[in-house]
């Protein structure tokens, strides 16, 4: 099955009860052959009515922070772990809601073989929601953010906050962590690229101890 075809089939998903309210499923988007994928946790009001990944402020940020990585858009692939939108309509009006654990269940049918067809080399999740999805389900955001963990569907993972998060807390002339976002970006993808020529038939040895200060045992997974 190719990547597109495998889209095709997540647009009309009736899995889980999402479906019924959903404008658009969010499928995914960028580089499909970039050794760096991005990995949030689900579409908002913004991404439902364009089908886009990460188009609202959260994502204007990022996209920001890219730049500011020396990267684009087009640079990277990105997607969520849930491709509709969870949303509370108790009160009339939609409020975004963090899915269920059914709703992020039933949605591993679309991300999983998504993620063994892009077969990146580093996976970097946005968000603790998506590093506890595919790195650990006690993953500490706080703690852990920056540093590699072995992952199913990439030679490594590592997680960054969320750029809502980001949003949130910048005032008092606080950058809020997005100084640690650019940050991470720029490590996951300097990782991907040392790992993408390592692979290369031929390629000369390459380095790829990570900086120091990232732990003892992080060279070790790769």
């Amino acid at each position: 099955m190719t990547l597109d075809e495998l889209r095709e089939q997540a647009l009309v998903c009736t899995a889980c009860g999402l479906s019924e309210r959903r404008t658009n499923v969010v499928f995914g988007e960028g580089n499909p052959r970039s050794p760096l994928v991005l990995v949030g946790e689900g579409p908002g009001d913004n991404e439902d009515k364009t089908g886009r990944p990460f188009v609202g402020k959260a994502g204007q940020l990022l996209d920001k922070a890219l730049v500011d990585a020396g990267l684009s858009r087009e640079t990277v692939y990105i997607c969520n772990t849930v491709k509709c939108r969870a949303a509370d309509w108790s009160s009339g009006k939609p409020q975004n809601r963090p899915p269920t654990e059914e709703e992020t269940l039933a949605c591993r049918r679309w991300l999983l073989p998504q993620l063994t067809l892009l077969a990146p080399k580093v996976i970097l999740c946005v968000g603790a929601p998506s590093a506890k999805n595919l790195i650990k389900k006690n993953f500490v955001i706080t703690k852990e953010r920056g540093l590699y963990f072995p992952c199913e569907f990439s030679r490594t993972a590592i997680a960054t906050l969320h750029p809502s998060y980001i949003l949130r807390n910048q005032y008092g002339g606080s950058d809020g962590g997005y100084s640690l976002l650019v940050s991470d970006i720029q490590k996951a993808w300097a990782a991907a690229e040392r790992l993408a020529a390592k692979d290369v038939p031929g390629a000369p040895a390459v380095d790829l101890n990570p900086p120091a200060g990232d732990g003892e045992d992080q060279a070790s997974l790769f």
